[in-house]
């Protein structure tokens, strides 16, 4: 009797199991036609209902893996390309899912170990910018760089390969081997504003005033946005570059905008300076002194530009005014007087 009882119960289970796998695979080939339609939602939808009645079926588990991935839902998709690995499918296409997922959801651990087993599945894979891209997001650099001297190789007209080179190179300060990645990226993507904008500010920061200010030009006739950062930075610029009556113009436009900005201020009474204009450049340290009159600095460059015009006595008096507040700028005398100095 119980043996009956077995039997009978391990045939009911079986029917179970059959209705299961035969509704599995009724939304599976709906799901299916929805795809081919082109009705992503729609077909995500059956492939769900295929999945609820049967959860080990490959097919099942690679269509609604592809079908979250369609729809921008990694998370979910991730989780299903998992589970078709778990079960068995190594396959280079499982791995690329894997790569590009962990790669958008910024997870660069898992993107760095997915292109490595990409690689491994199908040595013809290009996966060097991926791991190198992920190794700067990790700010592992010296990785970073290997790889993108090999993502360069594999995809020369890739622009955004030498741009992360540069900005490895810039972010160790290593400004001189930055920039020949930089003009690669530049000769890649030509239009691109921001990239010269960038590229200008790495010159100035290699003391290449010249092509910094050619780029910063660049970035204008690109288009780049001119807020007011970016028009400080070309003003200052045209000064280093000898061109002082255009850097002064732009930042009295910036003035009109932030008329009590202390750095605006300073910066136009230094570039009337540096064009000799000394009557301009104490008016301008005057307004730092009328919003602080304890500003040892700004009364120091006053006494100098004073002593500038030829008014020795009165420029040495303001200097040693402002040195008894702020003894520090004894050194900035010294300097001052050093040859080649003021």
């Amino acid at each position: 009797m119980r043996k009956i009882l077995l039997a009978a119960a391990a045939l009911g289970f079986s029917t179970i199991v059959s209705a299961q796998t035969d509704s599995s695979a009724l939304f599976l080939q709906k799901g299916l036609e929805e795809k081919g339609k082109g009705r992503r939602m729609e077909s995500m939808k059956q492939f769900e209902k295929a999945y609820n009645y049967n959860k080990n079926n490959k097919e099942v588990v690679a269509e609604l893996a592809s079908a979250y991935f369609d729809l921008r839902r990694y998370a979910q998709a991730k989780e299903k390309y998992v589970q078709l690995e778990q079960m068995g499918d190594k396959s280079a296409i499982t791995y690329k899912q894997l790569m590009s997922i962990s790669f958008n959801m910024r997870q660069f651990d898992d993107a760095i170990k997915y292109a490595s087993a990409l690689k491994k599945a199908d040595n013809s894979q290009q996966v060097a910018y991926y791991i190198g891209k992920a190794n700067y997001e990790k700010e592992n650099l010296g990785e970073a760089l290997k790889y993108l001297d090999i993502a360069a190789k594999e995809d020369p007209k890739n622009a955004e390969v030498p741009y992360l080179a540069a900005r490895a190179y810039a972010d160790m300060q290593n400004f001189k081997q930055a920039l020949p990645h930089f003009q690669k990226a530049m000769e890649l993507n030509p239009n691109d504003a921001r990239l010269h904008y960038e590229a200008a500010l790495i010159f100035y920061a290699a003391n290449d005033d010249k092509n910094s200010l050619k780029y910063m030009q660049a970035a204008v006739d690109k288009g780049i946005k001119q807020d007011n950062e970016f028009l400080q930075n070309l003003s200052m610029a045209y000064l280093n570059a000898g061109q002082f009556n255009e850097g002064i113009k732009l930042l009295e436009q910036a003035l009109t905008k932030r008329p009590s900005d202390l750095g605006i201020l300073n910066m136009l009474a230094e570039a009337h300076y540096d064009a000799k204009k000394y009557d301009e450049a104490i008016r301008y340290w005057d307004d730092i002194m009328k919003i602080n009159n304890n500003n040892a600095e700004a009364l120091y460059m006053i006494g100098m530009a004073y002593q500038k015009k030829g008014d020795k006595a009165k420029g040495q008096q303001l200097c040693d005014k402002a040195i008894a507040m702020d003894p520090s700028l004894q050194n900035l005398k010294q300097k001052k007087q050093m040859p080649g100095g003021f």
